[in-house]
């Protein structure tokens, strides 16, 4: 059974609630391909989840972007993953470069995190990636799979575990991977879970793009054997990101 293509969007820290009504509208309102074929998944900031819960179409779901490591408690300015499935939202994206160049998340650290949200029962999009000084240095497949093996070590069930790659030098600057060198390290990812883990989990957890992804590109990068969907930022909050979904058919075409 092939994997499931997936698409997510992540807003940030974007929106006004008038603005997140016109994109819900939008989104509801695209012709996009049946949940049988693409997976949707919707990630706008903390105080937007329960207005999107309840306006998005039932076949989207809905992703918090960032979740406490632990239980609830004395941690001021956090969420926990109790919190969010108390709200009915299954998902949460962590890791994100974002969190980790910004605000120090180490590896270890988002490893945890991803860990605990799964014992929670959340499903999780855990993200990895190189800086352009890394890539420049040859150093792409030792820093993902550093920042893979920190959450391999602390799960043994990846079921509920999407993996964005998301080269940190195409996120938000126009630039992109070229299909080849986001089939190259996605490639060499599966390869690394199938040594790692086990073959099973290679050929079973979804690997995604994320990075500058658009309208435009999205169906040159939808084509290559490892990539399975997609992370998108900037696109997801605009008429495209329907274009981008719609490159589902890619997969479920070929």
């Amino acid at each position: 059974m092939g994997r499931k293509f997936f698409v997510g969007g992540n807003w940030k820290c974007n929106g006004t609630s008038e603005e997140v009504k016109k994109i819900i509208s939008t989104l509801n309102d695209g012709q996009v391909p049946a949940s049988d074929v693409v997976e949707v998944v919707i990630s706008p900031p903390f105080v937007f989840l329960p207005l999107v819960k309840s306006s998005l179409h039932p076949d989207f779901h809905v992703a918090a972007q960032n979740c406490w490591v632990k239980k609830g408690g004395a941690f001021t300015g956090e969420i926990s993953a109790e919190m969010l499935k108390n709200i009915d939202i299954h998902w949460v994206i962590l890791g994100h470069s974002e969190r980790r160049l910004l605000l120090g998340e180490s590896s270890e650290f988002v490893g945890d995190k991803v860990a605990y949200a799964l014992s929670q029962g959340l499903k999780v999009i855990a993200c990895v990636g190189e800086t352009l000084e890394q890539r420049e240095s040859r150093a792409t497949m030792d820093v993902v799979a550093a920042q893979t093996k920190a959450i391999a070590e602390r799960i043994s069930d990846w079921t509920n575990v999407v993996v964005a790659y998301e080269p940190v030098w195409a996120i938000g600057t126009g630039k992109v991977a070229t299909p080849a060198q986001a089939q190259e390290v996605h490639s060499a990812l599966r390869k690394w879970l199938e040594t790692n883990v086990s073959a099973q989990v290679a050929e079973s957890t979804r690997l995604i793009y994320g990075g500058s992804v658009n309208g435009a590109n999205c169906k040159e990068l939808a084509a290559q054997p490892d990539v399975d969907g997609f992370l998108v930022g900037g696109a997801s909050l605009k008429a495209e990101f329907a274009d981008i979904i719609k490159s589902a058919t890619v997969k479920s075409s070929a």
